[in-house]
């Protein structure tokens, strides 16, 4: 089988808030450069693994207190506490101004590799707070995927391996902290196309190695990045 054509994707990328919302988050500034706000040192590495292995990188422009690019239209958490009671007028201007082109851009471009022939792989780029109501995790890298899914759960295993062979010192665990099956922006894409044809894998990173020396961050990319190619090399 081919090796899949890579597509990554940050729904978490940004803390933006567009001006007509500001007065949304007066006093909640901290709030917004939490993980509440984005994903730290997601967009950086997404962007890092674009680049090293030639792939798209769609990335959401604003912050998901306004509305989360990575949950689906019926998701009550689409919106969060600061926007759910905006009212109709607002909550399609966000849509209109980023949820749907951001999804559509994702959704067009795999649709013309799926017409040409190719399948795909869609790695999307998280990373996760590391103590979550008081409670610590104890895993460093996350691979999320859905276990039904045969090729899903092949290329996770072949990532696992990958980044334990690269990194021995870290926790590289399956569907923690979040499970894979939950609903996100990859789930339509699941629907829509077969096993062979569309693949999907969430890369949770723990911030405290985002947060750490700036050297060792950067080498995790690295080695993010090399056990990605031989994943893609061994499952070709």
């Amino acid at each position: 089988m081919p090796e899949p054509v890579l597509l990554i994707s940050c729904e978490h990328a940004v803390n933006h808030v567009p001006p007509r919302f500001h007065g949304l988050f007066e006093g909640h500034e901290v709030v917004l450069q939490s993980h509440r706000g984005y994903d730290a040192g997601a967009l950086e590495l997404a962007e890092y693994l674009a680049g090293e292995l030639h792939a798209p990188c769609f990335k959401g422009q604003v912050t998901r207190l306004l509305v989360d690019h990575n949950r689906s239209p019926h998701n009550r958490t689409l919106w969060s506490e600061f926007s759910r009671q905006l009212d109709t007028a607002d909550k399609e201007w966000l849509l209109d101004s980023y949820y749907r082109p951001f999804r559509a851009r994702v959704s067009a471009w795999i649709a013309a590799h799926h017409r040409a022939g190719e399948s795909v792989l869609h790695l999307g780029i998280h990373s996760f707070t590391p103590v979550l109501d008081d409670k610590p995790r104890t895993t460093d890298i996350g691979i999320l995927y859905n276990p039904h899914r045969v090729e899903e759960k092949t290329f996770a295993r072949l990532l696992q391996r990958a980044l334990q062979s690269a990194r021995p010192d870290l926790r590289v665990r399956m569907n923690d902290p979040y499970r894979g099956v939950h609903d996100g922006h990859q789930s339509g894409y699941r629907r829509q196309y077969a096993g062979d044809r569309y693949q999907a894998i969430e890369l949770e990173i723990n911030q405290s190695l985002v947060f750490g020396a700036p050297e060792a961050w950067q080498a995790l990319q690295g080695a993010v990045g090399s056990s990605l190619r031989a994943a893609l090399s061994a499952g070709a």
